[in-house]
């Protein structure tokens, strides 16, 4: 996959190149073919799977287009989750987030062997939510970011339990040439320094075909210091006439010191081939690829100081993936076709520091304590490298029926099978010379590992979808939908101290074929629905009822011996509107709504588990909330919008300990109590733009000012672990630019988090809360960031 993917990205950095180079040699010029946009004009969506204008779709929608995503200088998945109130994410830094709408989240989703993902995330037509984290694809040349709040589950299927993200690219244009190149210089205010380049090239080939290339290239500058600290680990032993005793020993981390150690490079192209065989079908091949590397830690230790940490190994993150895509439209009859399908191919390498573990059990006889057989010590220190192969292979095909006549049908079938060969290595280095045989010796440790797992996940998912809506009256309509599915998800491999591993592994690193003690295999299959009334009070004002359902697979844990965990579910009731007034000067688009979660999947880390993470169904939740976005253009050139979100998320019934079997335990005691609230999601969560656009001169300039503020958010579902790491406490930030353009060029100097307000989105721990909890890391906003942008079109 390696020699593919990089295959893939010297093609799309050939194309980029060659992109500016058309451009520098001057070929036609041609107005940029850019995406729709929500500066005012009509934005058509496809959330429904059928074009329609956004404010004639009765659900909970929020669409950055174009010109709103370069306004507010968007490049990657932390810039426009922040325009999206609704929307929450946990993160451990790029390509390592995990995101949720409506705070619907029990804040242990993420891992290699954990929970799908609560929220679905597609690329135009095909799914590209992954076992883990979120995909981060760099965003440019992107006609708009669709944010579908509350399930989705009747068309999308299943983990888009608590809502769906899209991510629409512009396509191949075959009636004219355009293209564009953007270039940013920008600056940490307490960090260093980074650039972007990006550019496209839209080329018709033939009167009805067009090829699209796309690159971009951009290094981000860090902005946390990694500080000298040394610590003694106490490192008691048994003595051979059984007492205790301590033999201490003296690390640093003076090898890895380094200021803003924490840079990222990514880099990466899309190619797209349009082909209109006739005037009724299309047939659009895509290749996308990125790669990125980033270095340090992006979250920051409270206790070291202000953007500092103290961490003793080597960190970095790998993550490069490759998507081919092909969708093909027509029509048969009236009806309209679609087919689209997807192969993607991912590759993450993660290593980090996981020496506050070694510290958490640095009181226990024995653990730490290793020896050679010379009599030397070995650091304990330990070291985590994470190792992912990720594939995903997707089909839909649907038919519409024609959108002018009262009853309007969609039909359709879908398949995915997604795989995760995972390696997780927990290890010290040195610890295999380990001879002293207090807890294990080197005779039963591959190499320097302590806790292993290797390990494949396989999901596949099959489903059968319907919706239909009919127009009762000229303005009232129902609308009905349904979905089947079939879900099969399976676990082979090892996962284990090194002490546990069967008598099978007697090779020097165990593979899932010849070291296992994990064959797991969980089915299930179910229906989702939803029913819409609609009520389109005249042209510009419609309401809307829905009530709707949605559903997450469940899957198998890697601990031998503790059962499946079982899908999960979500009804939503809302209330919603999409007005325009005062001649479409204002909009008013808002819902409120009403959310039950039913056996919510919760990572945790029971007593007796050796330490591992295991998935339970925790219960039940229900969320309280409303949304509201307005926009606002008095005269001409001024624009003020804001949109806004309440979530209420807390616990329905009481959580808890889990026992031995698997199960709830009420008498053993409660983990968390009914009312606890949902971690991560905060209660209020508002952004706010003002732009004004006026000429000077020949320029056409703007001055923008823009505002986020969200209140506090726990941590963790726990109460006492909660109570050990504690809330991320509410926030206000401000953005600002200014620039203007003349003819197809145009500059903008912008300062994002003008006050260097460092808010925190989330406290993370790398192990169990109890024993660990006190070294909790926070993944700060971004912090004073400012630039200047060029931008030139052809």
């Amino acid at each position: 996959m390696r020699s593919t993917l990089r295959q893939m990205l010297r093609l799309g950095t050939i194309l980029a190149g060659t992109s500016v180079s058309t451009l520098l040699a001057g070929q036609a010029l041609a107005q940029s073919s850019g995406g729709q946009d929500n500066g005012g004009g009509e934005i058509v969506v496809t959330a429904q799977k059928r074009s329609e204008s956004i404010q004639k779709v009765p659900i909970s929608l929020q669409a950055l287009g174009a010109v709103t995503l370069e306004q507010h200088q968007v490049s990657n998945f932390d810039d426009y989750a922040k325009q999206l109130p609704s929307v929450s994410f946990q993160s451990f830094g790029p390509g390592q987030s995990q995101v949720f709408f409506r705070g619907i989240t029990s804040g242990g989703d993420g891992l290699p062997f954990g929970a799908l993902p609560t929220s679905g995330v597609y690329v135009d037509e095909i799914p590209v939510t992954t076992i883990g984290s979120t995909l981060d694809v760099h965003v440019y040349d992107v006609n708009r970011v669709e944010a579908l709040s509350g399930p989705q589950g009747t068309l999308y299927g299943a983990s888009s339990l608590s809502g769906t993200l899209r991510i629409i690219t512009n396509k191949p244009d075959p009636k004219k040439f355009s293209a564009a190149i953007d270039v940013t210089g920008a600056k940490y205010g307490k960090g260093n320094a980074g650039g972007t380049v990006e550019g496209y090239v839209n080329l018709p080939l033939a009167s009805n075909v067009a090829l699209r290339a796309v690159g971009w290239y951009e290094h981000d500058g860090g902005y946390i210091d990694n500080t000298f600290k040394s610590r003694t680990y106490q490192r008691p032993y048994t003595a051979p006439d059984g007492s205790t005793v301590t033999s201490p020993y003296t690390a640093t981390n003076a090898a890895f010191v380094k200021d803003n150690f924490n840079d990222v490079e990514t880099y990466g192209g899309r190619l797209a081939l349009g082909i209109e065989l006739d005037d009724n079908w299309t047939v659009t091949p895509q290749l996308m690829a990125q790669h990125q590397k980033s270095h340090g830690s992006f979250l920051y230790d409270p206790n070291a100081g202000d953007l500092q940490v103290h961490d003793f190994t080597p960190e970095s993150n790998l993550d490069e993936w490759y998507q081919a895509a092909l969708t093909v439209q027509g029509k048969v009859g009236n009806w309209d076709l679609v087919y689209s399908g997807g192969f993607m191919g991912r590759r993450i390498r993660n290593q980090s520091d996981y020496s506050y573990y070694t510290v958490a059990y640095d009181s226990t006889p024995n653990v730490n304590y290793f020896k050679t057989a010379s009599g030397a010590d070995i650091n304990p220190t330990q070291w985590f490298f994470g190792s992912q192969n990720q594939t995903k292979q997707t089909h839909e095909l649907r038919v519409n029926s024609p959108s002018d006549k009262p009853l309007r049908l969609t039909i359709g079938m879908f398949m995915q099978r997604q795989t995760n060969q995972s390696v997780l290595d927990y290890f010290a280095p040195g610890v295999g010379q380990n001879v002293y045989a207090g807890w294990w010796d080197g005779s039963t440790v591959w190499g320097d590992s302590i806790f292993l797992t290797n390990a494949r996940i396989i999901d596949r998912d099959y489903a059968m979808f319907g919706q239909a809506t009919y127009d009762i009256t000229r303005n009232l309509s129902l609308t009905g939908g349904i979905r089947g599915f079939i879900s099969k998800n399976t676990l082979t491999g090892f996962s284990g101290y090194s002490y546990d591993a069967p008598a099978s592994c007697t090779v020097p690193f165990p593979t899932i074929d010849s070291c296992s003690n994990l064959n797991k295999k969980v089915v299930a299959s179910g229906e989702t629905h939803k029913v819409n009334l609609t009520w389109q009070v005249d042209q510009d004002r419609m309401v809307y009822f829905t009530y709707s359902t949605g559903f997450r697979p469940g899957g198998n844990n890697r601990r031998p011996g503790v059962n499946p965990y079982t899908p999960d579910t979500l009804d939503n009731f809302e209330l919603g509107w999409k007005t325009s007034w005062l001649d479409r000067k204002l909009r008013i688009n808002g819902a409120v709504y009403y959310e039950r979660w039913k056996n919510l999947q919760f990572a945790l880390i029971v007593a007796g588990s050796g330490g591992l993470t295991n998935i339970y169904n925790a219960g039940k939740a229900r969320v309280y909330g409303a949304e509201l976005d307005v926009q606002l253009r008095p005269v001409t050139g001024f624009s003020l919008t804001a949109s806004g979100a309440y979530n209420d998320a807390a616990l329905a019934s009481d959580f808890c300990l889990v026992g031995a079997n698997s199960t709830q335990d009420c008498t053993a005691g409660i983990t968390s109590p009914k009312g606890t609230r949902l971690p991560v999601q905060p209660r209020f969560k508002v952004t706010t733009t003002a732009r004004y656009e006026f000429a000077l001169g020949p320029i056409a300039a703007h001055i923008q000012g823009s505002m986020l503020h969200q209140s506090s958010s726990t941590s963790l579902l726990g109460t006492s672990d909660n109570a050990i790491v504690g809330n991320s406490l509410g926030f206000s930030t401000f953005d600002f630019a200014a620039g203007g353009s003349k003819g197809n060029t145009s500059v903008e100097l912008f300062i994002q988090n003008a006050f260097d307000k460092r808010g925190s989105l989330s406290h993370n721990v790398f192990t169990a809360p109890s024993t660990s909890g006190q070294f909790y890391r926070i993944y700060p906003i971004k912090p004073q960031y400012f630039g200047i942008k060029l931008g030139q079109k052809f």
